[in-house]
């Protein structure tokens, strides 16, 4: 049954990337009317293994009331016009440049996109409708390079903390301050503070998600950007895979896209004013690339083809994964309902369908 005539409205930018596309089919579920916002920039960012029309084709055969916007968050004026016309009851952000390698090639693109992007939306939020719950995906770059101060300990195929206080992770009180973030880490330092201002200055439900790694089987996985999407796809086509530093032991938290949007619908239903959650898979899902190389080759029973390259990428986290607690304690019905086998099994799957197509 579609939603009734006087459903809610949620305008979702970046509709067809991975996070956008699962919130827009997640919330059209929930009974809402979907605006989606998004120009395939992905393609412009990352060339054509970056392209998202698909996703964008997946949606509108998929969601009876799905509209499509293509717009570019950089554009003011149409952001703006955008928001007055559609007066969504929920706004989440979700349209970036996401590369931190990238960003030092096209500075301007990224901090434009990523940056000035957001303030666009903020601000014809705040003339259009200031009471609805804005969502940002910000993420875990905007603490820099600085967790990789903490104390380390170097098991067989893996980093992990070796300080008691982080045994759960890093938690949203860790500095963003004062430490190396890559540009891309920067603007998006910038549109994660203008968030949380907009919330805490004009009153606003705002919030920012410090994504750890983002993941799911609608990743159009690239090198540079989509860790396990790229690295199931290397595998099954036999593709080299390049390791850059901390002997492949790096390690990062996992969150199924399905998670992400669950945890977004929680906020929209008891929004909060200029909140920050750390929104990665945790502990439970962290794994190291050795860990990863280990889990696709059991599954698929190909070798994984991988070189070396000893030198780690600039801002690079040794060691990363989130500390939940917080979220759980604003949202105690919400938890991380995908494992890391089910989300290693899902994005097989997916390439599979998708070499076979």
């Amino acid at each position: 049954m579609g939603p009734l005539p006087n459903s809610k409205k949620i305008l979702v930018t970046g509709s067809s990337g991975l996070i956008g596309s699962e919130v827009c089919v997640f919330f059209a579920n929930e009974g809402y009317t979907i605006h989606g916002v998004d120009n395939n920039q992905r393609a412009v960012f990352f060339g054509e293994s970056g392209d998202t029309r698909w996703n964008q084709k997946r949606l509108q055969e998929a969601i009876e009331k799905f509209t499509h916007h293509e717009l570019d968050i950089r554009d003011r004026e149409g952001v703006l016009a955008l928001l007055k016309e559609v007066r969504p009851d929920v706004i989440v952000h979700t349209a970036a440049q996401p590369s931190h390698d990238r960003a030092a090639q096209i500075p301007f693109d990224d901090f434009d996109t990523n940056a000035v992007g957001t303030l666009n939306l903020l601000e014809a939020a705040r003339q259009a409708c200031p009471e609805s719950p804005f969502i940002h995906m910000s993420t875990n770059k905007v603490y820099g390079d600085a967790p990789n101060r903490i104390a380390l300990k170097e098991l067989e195929t893996r980093w992990d903390y070796d300080d008691p206080a982080y045994a759960e992770g890093i938690a949203e009180t860790f500095s963003i301050d004062q430490s190396k973030h890559s540009l891309f880490g920067a603007s998006k330092v910038a549109a994660d503070v203008l968030v949380q201002e907009y919330g805490r200055y004009f009153n606003m439900p705002t919030c920012c998600l410090r994504g750890g790694c983002l993941t799911g089987p609608n990743h159009s996985g690239v090198e540079l950007h989509g860790f396990l999407s790229y690295l199931v796809k290397c595998n099954l086509e036999g593709k080299h895979y390049n390791v850059y530093g901390y002997q492949g032991k790096q390690v990062r938290d996992n969150i199924h896209s399905l998670d992400v949007a669950r945890f977004m619908w929680a906020f929209a239903q008891a929004p909060r004013v200029g909140e920050v959650y750390n929104l990665g898979g945790g502990k439970g899902n962290s794994c190291s690339i050795l860990e990863a190389f280990d889990r696709i080759t059991a599954l698929s029973g190909k070798p994984m083809e991988y070189t070396y390259v000893d030198k780690n990428r600039e801002g690079d986290h040794i060691c990363y994964y989130s500390d939940l607690r917080k979220m759980r304690a604003h949202y105690p019905e919400w938890g991380i309902s995908k494992s890391l086998d089910d989300i290693f099994s899902e994005i097989l799957e997916s390439w599979r369908r998708k070499s076979q197509g």
